[in-house]
């Protein structure tokens, strides 16, 4: 493809594009792993001078051209269904925004349906765009189902993205119910469809030039605590490995997004699973799997965004050819579908809050009250993975408030969502547990030291009022209100 631009296509400026987009418009837009979302068109709507009220959906994480600047213009009225910057979290818990959190894998179907929006338009990034085709840039997330859902299309052109990058996308759609068939993916690796998304050409209002990167991640480096966590996780990943039949020629693995979830996917290339293939099936591409596929300790990775720091996307993107021979994105209505997940086995390793004694776990609201980002698609590996891993530190604020509470304050994993719990303390398999058995064993492997007399004396007075779940209820959120 010579020309990024096919065909005699309205081509505007994004001023011009964000006048004619109505003040109380419902926006769908590209983006997940706060990479491939419009930037142009959201900076412009921030500009404009009109009383805005806009409805943003967006398909996972995006920059601050959308949740910094139209956040600090006064420009949103709702937000749907993640959002991971400040500004945009400080008005979500203000009342200035109102939100409405998702999951991942039904978001897409949520829009398409009309459960959440009417979506009048869709604004969003592509490297290359025609007629009536569009091929995204480093994410694809719910793109589809956005662009098939909105009454009008709006396409930023962002060349800053190189054209290899069209090599890793494999756009596979799904049917509407009730003709919706399973979804012919054998192998995480494998490919099903092409690179683009096509629509209806009477859609497509403008494209918008852009060269304006992504901001990246910025990943933290690892702590002592984070390689404390990864070196456990690989030990119960050895030993289980050799116990279950589930994992007889390969280990199929999800890690979430973030910095622990970054140095767990590095810790990988350590452990030892003998002849059998590592293969990562989830939603983002971290450094660290770039690193396993340099080393060759990954056999293929399929995901829905390009999750990388400022030098892993320089890295792919000087490497694309290569890296394209085994890393694949996807719609994330495929790579979160929960049918897949339990198809391959997966094993789901996320990150949360805090967790109780009994396994209830707390993703998304600190204190119960105050919104941080959103659910993601924890909930659906947690609740469709063969194994579910949860991975967090035993405390936070420097050790001043423990990760392991007597009840979490909000709940958006259950108990019986979890397999394992790890810490940099230990590991506590709940399988099969009785909820006083989870208690017990959670104080003692996953606990910090400092915090597991009181955590005892909690249990032990919800031994004293008995019950299937021994909770003491008078003082259950003690250590909430008290912080």
């Amino acid at each position: 493809m010579s020309d990024r631009l096919v065909g005699d296509l309205p081509v505007r400026d994004a001023a011009s594009v964000a006048a004619d987009i109505p003040a109380d418009a419902a926006l769908v837009v590209s983006g997940f792993g706060s990479v491939g979302y419009p930037k142009l068109v959201p900076l412009a709507l921030a500009d404009d001078e009109r009383d805005l009220e806009l409805t943003v959906v967006s398909g996972g994480s995006v920059g601050e051209e959308i949740d910094v600047a139209l956040v600090e213009a006064d420009a949103i009225a709702r937000r749907y269904p993640y959002q991971a910057r400040p500004p945009a979290r400080e008005a979500v818990n203000d009342g200035r925004i109102e939100f409405h959190d998702r999951n991942i894998s039904t978001l897409g179907d949520d829009v398409r349906f009309g459960h959440l929006v009417d979506a009048d338009v869709a604004v969003v990034e592509a490297l290359a765009v025609g007629p009536d085709w569009l091929i995204p840039t480093s994410s694809i997330g719910q793109t589809p189902a956005f662009v098939e859902a909105a009454d009008e299309l709006v396409v930023e052109l962002n060349r800053s993205v190189p054209e290899s990058v069209r090599q890793f996308h494999d756009i596979y759609r799904t049917e509407l119910p009730p003709n919706r068939e399973p979804i012919p993916l054998t192998d995480p690796g494998e490919r099903i469809a092409d690179d683009r998304i096509t629509f209806d050409p009477e859609k497509l209002t403008a494209v918008v030039e852009s060269d304006r990167r992504d901001q990246p991640y910025e990943f933290r480096d690892p702590t002592d605590d984070d390689q404390a966590i990864a070196a456990n996780l690989g030990a119960f990943l050895e030993t289980e490995v050799e116990d279950s039949p589930l994992f007889e020629d390969s280990l199929r693995i999800q890690f979430g997004v973030g910095s622990l979830g970054n140095a767990l996917m590095g810790a990988l290339g350590d452990a030892d699973f003998g002849d059998r293939d590592l293969v990562y099936f989830g939603e983002v591409i971290q450094d660290g799997l770039l690193d396993l596929l340099d080393d060759g300790d990954l056999e293929a990775a399929s995901a829905t965004s390009l999750a990388l720091s400022r030098e892993g996307q320089d890295r792919l993107y000087e490497h694309a050819d290569r890296y394209a021979e085994d890393i694949v994105l996807r719609p994330a209505d495929v790579s979160n579908n929960p049918a897949l997940i339990d198809r391959f086995g997966v094993v789901g390793v996320n990150s949360a809050l805090e967790v109780d004694l009994f396994g209830h776990v707390n993703s998304t609201h600190v204190n119960g009250t105050y919104a941080m980002n959103g659910v993601g698609g924890s909930a659906d590996f947690n609740r469709n993975a063969a194994i579910a891993v949860l991975a967090l530190p035993s405390t936070a604020a420097g050790g001043d408030i423990s990760r392991l509470v007597p009840m979490v304050p909000h709940t958006d994993h259950t108990e019986h969502d979890l397999d394992v719990i790890v810490t940099e303390q230990g590991v506590t398999d709940l399988r099969g547990n009785s909820p006083r058995e989870t208690a017990a064993a959670l104080i003692e492997n996953c606990a910090h030291p400092d915090f597991r007399d009181a955590l005892r004396e909690y249990f032990d007075r919800g031994l004293d009022h008995g019950g299937h779940i021994p909770h003491d209820l008078e003082t259950s959120l003690d250590w909430h209100t008290d912080r």
